[in-house]
């Protein structure tokens, strides 16, 4: 049997445990509620309050991130399902089973990442698309509104569904580092979340020179139109999340050869 073929057959069994694992299945259903449905609520909110909004709020309102932003929310979610799907087989001890079926970690490790890859973009890009439309729809006739039919904001809704991906891989990377899903999990949380709280305390130099490389500060640029001020743009911040991304990755697939399971 080839290589090709027996990655191909890892794949499969991936594949198979991914859509059956119940940690998988909850993640995507609580990635797919938050995004449409905080979406939907903040979209909502937005239009009920138009008429009390100011002008200089009105002035520089963006329709493509507001209805996006339960995105905030949901990347959460990419990446508690990034964590366990390789963390939940440390924890149980059935690692063990999987190297002893596929010795080949690269393979092994590369399934994994093709299977998670495939199956969260997939899923990324359709609920993306179905928030904007919804964001769109609530907005109609009250507040302005943005077309896909626009270059800019295809891209901002093409990129916010790999932003998330891009997420998912960033998790399961850590997983692979850490292996214990609780401190993964706090790690993420803290890089996404309390890293930007405490820059918020920092001198307005330090936010305006750094925060912008945070993840979460380039998802809002990915998934934003109108680049804001000391922020990157949208394609140099994919680049940058690319990177992490590649970097964390690397190191994980680095320990997971050398480390007994």
């Amino acid at each position: 049997m080839s290589s090709d073929q027996n990655l191909q057959a890892v794949v499969k069994s991936e594949w198979i445990k991914f859509r059956s694992v119940r940690s998988s299945v909850m993640g995507v259903s609580v990635f797919f509620v938050l995004t449409l449905g905080l979406g939907g609520l903040i979209s909502w909110a937005v239009r009920s309050h138009w008429s009390q909004t100011s002008y200089a709020d009105k002035v520089v309102f963006d329709p493509v991130s507001t209805s996006l932003a339960g995105i905030l929310f949901a990347q959460f979610a990419v990446g508690v399902i990034g964590v366990l799907f390789i963390t939940s087989e440390y924890s149980s001890g059935s690692i063990r089973t999987t190297l002893a079926a596929v010795p080949n970690r690269i393979r092994l490790v590369s399934a994994k990442l093709i299977v998670l890859l495939l199956s969260i973009i997939v899923v990324s890009e359709i609920v993306c698309f179905a928030t904007f439309l919804l964001g769109q729809a609530v907005f109609k006739g009250v507040v302005p509104t943005a077309s896909l039919g626009t270059a800019d904001v295809l891209r901002s809704v093409l990129l916010a569904g790999l932003y998330l991906t891009l997420l998912t891989v960033l998790g399961f990377s850590l997983g692979l580092i850490v292996r214990q899903s609780a401190a993964c999990i706090s790690i993420f949380v803290s890089v996404l979340l309390i890293l930007p709280i405490i820059f918020v305390f920092l001198p307005t130099s330090w936010q305006n020179s750094y925060e912008k490389y945070f993840p979460s500060e380039l998802g809002r640029s990915m998934m934003s139109p109108f680049p804001s001020a000391h922020h990157l743009g949208a394609w140099n911040a994919t680049v940058v999340l690319l990177i992490y991304t590649a970097v964390v990755f690397g190191a994980g697939l680095t320990l997971m050869r050398r480390r007994d399971a």
